[in-house]
């Protein structure tokens, strides 16, 4: 018997997690992991990469501009799989030109916006962030007639690459890190960014 006074202690039940894909909370995403391994009728093969993409690893996304919310369509969920597809990340932070513009001058010193970010952790620490800028996205994927989702995917792809030490100084490295980002993407239903575009003119020859 307990002593007089005394109640026994409940023992803490586990939280249930909500595991619809999609459901996030405010600022990150919350996307649930569905189990990997196991076939599903009826799902195409695009949509089983992407389920166990999903049940790779995580990766935190802050929309800190709910402008991105407008123009990309379930941004965060993009986002995450993006970064996960290309080796991780610790966050992607969906910021504007200014606030890019700023963390520009302060640790690059150079005084402009630009499409992404990255900050490496130090050596043997997981995770990193990837920071992009809104207006320069956008501006950019208006200029090249590419849908603004799929050059975020690309700029958040590229920006995990360069987290887990890809480099594009030279002509050999620049080349390797465009094959590994049009793999990726493939992967992920994005079309290649460096396949040249074909022209959207009138067919049938000219008269």
């Amino acid at each position: 018997m307990e002593p007089p006074g005394r109640t026994k202690p409940k023992k803490d039940r586990p939280r249930k997690r909500d595991a619809r894909p999609g459901k996030t909370g405010a600022g990150k995403s919350g996307a649930g992991k569905p189990g990997a391994g196991k076939a599903v009728a009826g799902v195409s093969r695009h949509a089983a990469e992407r389920r166990r993409t999903e049940a790779a690893g995580e990766a935190e996304v802050f929309v800190v501009d709910r402008r991105w919310r407008r123009l990309v369509p379930h941004v965060e969920r993009l986002a995450r799989l993006a970064a996960i597809a290309g080796g991780g990340a610790g966050s992607v932070v969906l910021d504007n030109d200014l606030r890019v513009r700023r963390l520009n001058a302060r640790h690059r010193g150079r005084n402009t916006p630009t499409n992404v970010l990255t900050f490496a952790t130090p050596p043997g620490i997981a995770g990193g962030d990837i920071v992009l800028a809104l207006e320069t996205v956008r501006r950019e994927a208006l200029a090249a007639g590419r849908r603004p989702r799929h050059h975020l995917a690309h700029l958040v792809v590229h920006g995990a690459l360069h987290l887990r030490g890809h480099l594009h100084g030279g002509a050999g490295e620049a080349r390797r890190m465009e094959m590994a980002e049009a793999r990726i993407l493939h992967r992920l239903r994005v079309p290649n960014p460096w396949k040249p575009r074909q022209p959207s003119g009138p067919k049938g020859g000219a008269r």
